[in-house]
């Protein structure tokens, strides 16, 4: 490392993308007048991305991966490999705002109890609407839903500024963009493999919390983001690895007693989920819910074992972990009653 006043580590997992990725890295060194290290995680890429980067950005390290490990154990791989005290959880489909990383630094080292701070997450595509991946800051309901200020389930607000001055903490930080203190990750146990992709954020940063720390936003430090880039939408798999992996989280995350409670009703709204996919001939959503429930009965050891470590590190009891969720079914509360926005589902 070159600079002897480095605090931040960049981690950039990376899977194919030559020209999104040298958009991000010539982005990435023009946004701030940090000392940063930059780390690219490569998850066994085919293209010639790998090639440009030793070529065209030498002072990036490059960690190549025999396989693709996914988001989670691509960023596991670079918050192992880093010395410094923060790192920047970063997608390699990402431009930013001039500044943004001083600010996460400066929210950060404003109150020792934030672990983990994002931007304000905007689409590329449509640049004055929300990024769907994120938005102005995560949320969830009791049942393992995710949502966020600016994106509720399909419907994602134009930025107003409607969300800059709200509140400043939330209960989960996009992985499209976050700035971490380094040895939090390590003790909360990094992102949990198993997930691959999606809702491995989520997961980790209840971790976190149940360890006593807060997640936070700065809504003026600004990212845009290519939304859907690695996997779309409608991917399949996709749809099956949000299902599964929230049915996991819920599984280790909560109490025995709470999930005895909490889980019996988030299958309920799954078939209820199968109805409607039905009724639309989704039959990938109505594959992507039978295989999560499926994959949930035949991994009973692995879920023990998550259990097991979220044992060993909570501080924090449910009911302040539940305060800081939404009581209700975000997706009942979308379908059935209308609610498109965050301001919505406070009435």
């Amino acid at each position: 490392m070159n600079h002897t006043d480095t605090k931040i580590t960049v981690i950039i997992p990376h899977y194919n993308g030559e020209e999104i990725l040298r958009d991000c890295l010539a982005s990435l060194y023009a946004s701030t007048h940090l000392a940063i290290h930059t780390i690219l995680v490569d998850n066994a890429s085919t293209d010639g991305s790998v090639a440009m980067v030793e070529v065209e950005y030498p002072q990036v390290e490059i960690l190549k991966l025999e396989k693709n490990c996914g988001f989670a154990g691509g960023c596991n791989e670079g918050v192992n490999a880093a010395r410094t005290p923060f790192v920047l959880i970063l997608n390699n489909d990402t431009i930013h705002k001039p500044g943004w990383i001083e600010l996460l630094l400066s929210k950060l080292q404003s109150d020792a109890k934030i672990a983990v701070v994002q931007p304000k997450l905007l689409s590329y595509q449509n640049r004055e609407y929300f990024d769907y991946s994120g938005a102005c800051g995560g949320e969830m309901d009791i049942f393992g839903f995710p949502f966020a200020h600016g994106r509720i389930v399909e419907h994602v607000e134009k930025d107003l500024g409607q969300y800059d001055q709200f509140y400043d903490r939330i209960f989960w930080a996009s992985g499209t963009a976050f700035l971490a203190r380094t040895e939090i990750l390590k003790k909360a146990g990094l992102f949990d493999e198993s997930f691959f992709a999606h809702m491995e954020e989520v997961d980790l940063q209840w971790r976190i919390q149940l360890m006593g720390y807060d997640i936070a936003v700065e809504p003026q430090a600004v990212v845009w983001h290519r939304s859907g880039f690695t996997l779309g939408a409608e991917s399949p798999f996709k749809k099956y690895l949000n299902h599964r992996n929230s049915l996991l989280m819920l599984l280790a995350n909560y109490r025995f007693l709470v999930t005895l409670y909490i889980f019996p009703i988030r299958i309920l709204l799954d078939y209820l989920a199968l109805g409607f996919s039905l009724i639309k001939r989704d039959w990938d959503r109505i594959r992507a819910i039978c295989k999560a429930h499926f994959w949930i009965l035949l991994h009973p050891g692995l879920i023990c074992r998550k259990r097991k470590q979220v044992h060993s590190l909570r501080k924090v009891f449910d009911k302040k972990i539940m305060d800081r969720l939404y009581h209700g079914s975000i997706a009942l509360g979308f379908y059935l009653f209308g609610k498109r926005r965050y301001i919505d589902i406070l009435k």
